[in-house]
């Protein structure tokens, strides 16, 4: 029998957590009735992946309690949590890269064959199974398939779909959209409301406070561990939920731009063609420019700028940096000026088991060094990661002794901006730097790539939200099955029309 919507499957009560003597979670509470959303909202540290940690079994609460079902609830380790029908999607995606995509879903627990010894794996079983759970998220993969071989945006929705196995009685996703395009969110959107309709509750968590707004009941917003506010989601909107978040208003999220100067050109790309990833691609980026690419996924955005950098190959087509002509590879490029901000920054952008100063200086270590023995500049180094560290607001106990792995995503996305920026790069290919960061530190990030575009840089910047896009860039390239099917002036930007392109319809001119 479904438990009434009004009465709660979940309760918490004074819920509290510290590290270190450092308090992270205060006296938490709130409640999750059967086949409803509660959107949980606060910036990066402030406490929201600690809470689902511990619902997930990953983590033990130091105080409070927790009733699933109205019997007390405290599990031991995340199987505990998966068999009471706990299931959490994680930010960070958690695939062996080695496994096909059957594989990674079952890793908990395998189907069994049969009249066999115990050990033994029924494949076609796991295939069939697998299936269903794409088929459920709207994958049309071969469940065979390796995951190294498919895109972030790909896994995010694996994550999700093996999180729908065992009919989980309570699904936590966090920053479940950060990797998929609009069409693939409206795609989970879907999905959800299903798992709702059956009784299914979901805690969503997510900076996108518009997709909260959406999809939510009701919402809790946390600042420093502790709740703020909470209530249903007509006593909500944007600007209050920003307001509770960081206790300021945010009058204007994007910086004003100007129109650019007419800078010299800094990157210029003609003709560059690696078959089924980048067709005839053609374009200049000048200093003092931003411009954006958008598109779908699989459009070529990311394997452009890997091109780009000299981390993919590419057939034919020429690149010129200042009007010298490059065959890129990753030390030339950073020789050069130029600087890469990856997508993956657990996998390509960070080294997680360094501290948060060693990652910050990697690429600028030589620019420390003083002549002719090379010796390192250790004190003039921290000092300008210090001043890089509180500009981007990054949230962390200590630069030298804390590991990138122990942040949180958006604290580790600032890191990786950060040894960009004190590299001092004057062509930066930024793709999605805004991913897991939340609303008050993408207005620092903003100011940032605008401050460089200012000083001179050239900025070309992917992004998957049009919004970001059509408010910090001066021109947007639109991208559709690796080739260009657009290039739009400022003042011509219509998101209609930008999406239209971004499908290969006919769009700007």
């Amino acid at each position: 029998m479904r438990r009434s919507m009004n009465q709660p499957l979940l309760e918490c009560e004074h819920i509290g957590k510290a590290f270190f003597g450092t308090s992270v979670l205060r006296d938490v509470c709130l409640s999750l009735p059967a086949g409803s959303v509660l959107g949980l909202v606060g910036e990066n540290g402030a406490g929201k992946s600690t809470f689902m940690n511990i619902l997930g079994g990953i983590l033990p609460a130091d105080a409070g309690e927790i009733l699933l079902a109205g019997k007390a609830y405290a599990p031991r380790h995340a199987g505990e949590a998966r068999a009471a029908g706990i299931a959490l999607v994680h930010q960070e995606l958690n695939l062996f890269a080695n496994l096909s995509i059957a594989e990674n879903l079952f890793l908990a627990e395998f189907p069994g064959k049969r009249m066999l010894p115990p050990g033994w794996i029924d494949r076609k079983e796991m295939r069939r199974q697998a299936a269903a759970l794409l088929a459920d998220v709207r994958l049309e993969l071969d469940p065979q398939t390796c995951v190294g071989k498919l895109s972030p945006g790909q896994c995010q929705l694996i994550e999700i779909a093996k999180a729908l196995q065992g009919q989980p009685r309570v699904v936590v996703l966090d920053e479940p959209t950060t990797s998929l395009t609009r069409q693939e969110s409206d795609h989970l959107f879907e999905i959800l409301a299903n798992l709702r309709q059956s009784g299914v509750s979901i805690i969503y968590i997510s900076h996108n406070l518009a997709d909260v707004l959406r999809l939510s009941d009701r919402i809790v917003v946390l600042r420093d561990g502790q709740v703020q506010a909470a209530g249903p989601v007509e006593q909500f909107d944007i600007d209050r939920m920003i307001h509770l978040m960081i206790g300021r208003s945010l009058e204007a999220l994007f910086p004003s731009r100007s129109a650019p100067a007419a800078g010299k050109v800094v990157l210029e790309v003609r003709g560059l063609t690696q078959p089924k990833v980048v067709e005839d691609i053609d374009f200049e980026l000048s200093g003092g420019e931003i411009l954006g690419i958008s598109g779908l996924m699989g459009a070529g955005r990311t394997e452009l700028a890997r091109i780009l950098f000299g981390l993919d190959p590419y057939q034919q087509g020429e690149i010129r940096l200042h009007g010298v002509p490059l065959r890129p590879n990753p030390r030339e490029c950073i020789r050069r000026g130029m600087a890469f901000l990856t997508e993956d920054r657990r996998q390509e952008g960070l080294l997680l088991d360094a501290n948060i100063a060693e990652n910050i200086g990697l690429v600028s270590l030589p620019h420390f060094a003083s002549r002719p023995l090379g010796w390192l500049q250790r004190r003039q180094l921290l000092e300008r990661v210090s001043e890089l560290a509180m500009s981007l607001s990054l949230r962390c106990q200590h630069l030298q002794r804390q590991r990138a792995r122990t942040l949180s995503g958006g604290n580790q996305q600032k890191v990786v901006l950060a040894k960009w920026l004190l590299h001092g790069s004057n062509v930066l290919l930024l793709d999605e730097p805004t991913r897991g960061v939340d609303i008050g530190a993408r207005q620092e990030i903003y100011r940032q790539i605008d401050q460089l575009a200012a000083a001179g840089a050239g900025v070309l910047m992917i992004s998957s939200e049009m919004e970001e896009l059509v408010g910090l860039c001066d021109r947007i390239l639109v991208m559709a099955g690796g080739r260009i099917q657009s290039i739009v002036q400022r003042d011509q930007f219509d998101r209609h029309a930008l999406l239209q392109s971004a499908f290969g319809e006919e769009g700007p001119p």
